[in-house]
């Protein structure tokens, strides 16, 4: 049975499709099997998708772009015969948003270490604790110097929220590769930012229900 995981921030920029789609391709890389679905209407991982359609480099996950009332249908579709299902959510749809975040077994939200990110995440908490659906954070874009990611973390696990220990870095190879349609797991296996995706999954894997 997959372990259905809802991407959501309702804070646009923060990082969530970059962060969905490098997931789904360091999970198929550790030998998952992955299903990807975009409920968000600007399509970003779409595009993503279409630009990984033909590259050697690209591991095999299944995805699709469904909306609205479809995004449960498609969920279950995928849940016997996978390991694994990411959904990007859309920023600003609580409708659309609270859809998926029903169809998820967790909701794993980015933000970059600003008070602009600490500040737009209650509201998609609201909406996992709403739907009963348990949370947990990740840091994105976290600086190289500086003590701020730190005191973010700390803020953070002053409130008794779940963050993840592992974190991705503000690194230029996230962007590359997502430009060319792959995880950065696929365009620089041994970088320190794949290194960082990798640890990341499976922080997350170890969130998993126990079936």
């Amino acid at each position: 049975m997959a372990f259905v995981v809802a991407v959501a921030q309702r804070k646009g920029g923060a990082g969530k499709s970059t962060l969905a789609a490098n997931l789904a391709a360091a999970f198929a890389g550790l030998g998952e099997r992955v299903a990807l679905l975009d409920t968000d209407p600007q399509k970003t991982l779409s595009h993503w998708h279409a630009q990984r359609l033909g590259s050697a480099k690209a591991h095999r996950l299944d995805f699709e772009a469904p909306s609205g009332w479809r995004v449960p249908g498609t969920t279950d579709k995928y849940r016997r015969s996978h390991d694994i299902i990411l959904l990007d959510t859309p920023p600003h749809d609580d409708t659309d948003a609270r859809v998926a975040i029903r169809a998820a077994d967790l909701v794993l939200v980015p933000l970059q270490p600003s008070a602009p990110d600490l500040w737009a995440m209650g509201a998609t908490l609201d909406i996992a604790k709403a739907e009963k659906r348990r949370a947990a954070l990740a840091l994105n874009r976290v600086p190289p110097q500086g003590k701020v990611a730190e005191e973010v973390a700390a803020q953070l696990r002053a409130k008794g929220l779940t963050l993840l220990d592992a974190s991705l870095g503000n690194r230029a190879g996230f962007a590359n590769a997502f430009a060319a349609g792959l995880g950065v797991t696929e365009a620089a296996p041994r970088s320190p930012a794949a290194d960082e995706v990798r640890a990341l999954a499976l922080a997350l894997r170890g969130l998993a229900p126990r079936r």
